[in-house]
């Protein structure tokens, strides 16, 4: 069995304490206690809480992220890449319920400032792998012609909006259970009404791109 390095093992603490007691209420002093490692130890692996806060959420961030883009390979249709992609959020949300309630909810407690431009780029990563998916399908008429950022927060926005609520212990309805009215409300919202619904494999068409909807 490989033993788990400082920086591992103050991770692991990291999350267990900001589920139980939130950012706010967590401590260095708590997550050496929690991780078994000294002050020093702590301090030569992290300069600060903030900067684990930056370091758990960038690092969720990643495995959600390829979560989400493995679930579109580039020639999946319209309406399977959105039912794909809202079933993948859900999914990852409620088999990682700690993980992604510390990203969701208490990594927004947490300095942004810290690990603004390193999650800007990882958005960035995010809707590039995406869009070897989406780009054929806005070009063959298949789904909305809109900027990446608003494609995909029409597709797992309101997915994204009950998961919080069942995060946060707002709601005691598990997602999960209301797949497909989330995919239905996410098909509505982005792929046009003259798409068909088939089971084909979307081609690109590079002869024909769509201008922006009036």
């Amino acid at each position: 069995m490989t033993r788990k390095t400082t920086r591992e093992r103050i991770l692991e603490a990291a999350l267990a304490e900001f589920d139980e007691r939130g950012y706010e209420a967590t401590t260095v002093a708590a997550l050496c206690h929690r991780a078994g490692v000294s002050n020093g130890s702590f301090f030569h692996a992290f300069p600060s809480k903030e900067a684990v806060a930056a370091a758990l959420f960038l690092a969720a961030l990643a495995i959600y992220h390829e979560a989400l883009i493995a679930a579109v390979p580039s020639e999946t249709p319209a309406v399977k890449g959105v039912a794909a992609l809202v079933t993948a959020h859900v999914r990852w949300v409620t088999r990682n319920r700690p993980t992604a309630r510390f990203m969701f909810l208490h990594g927004q407690s947490a300095d942004a400032s810290v690990h603004r431009a390193e999650q800007a780029a990882a958005n960035v990563r995010f809707r590039q792998g995406l869009a070897a998916w989406y780009e054929p399908n806005i070009q063959c008429g298949a789904l909305l012609a809109a900027s990446p950022e608003l494609l995909v927060s029409q597709i797992i926005g309101p997915a994204q909006m009950f998961c919080r609520a069942w995060l946060s212990g707002r709601s005691s309805e598990r997602p999960d259970r209301h797949l497909p009215t989330l995919i239905a409300c996410a098909v509505r919202s982005v792929v046009l009404s003259s798409a068909e619904p088939s089971s084909k494999p979307v081609r690109q068409r590079r002869d024909r791109v769509l201008s922006p909807a009036k």
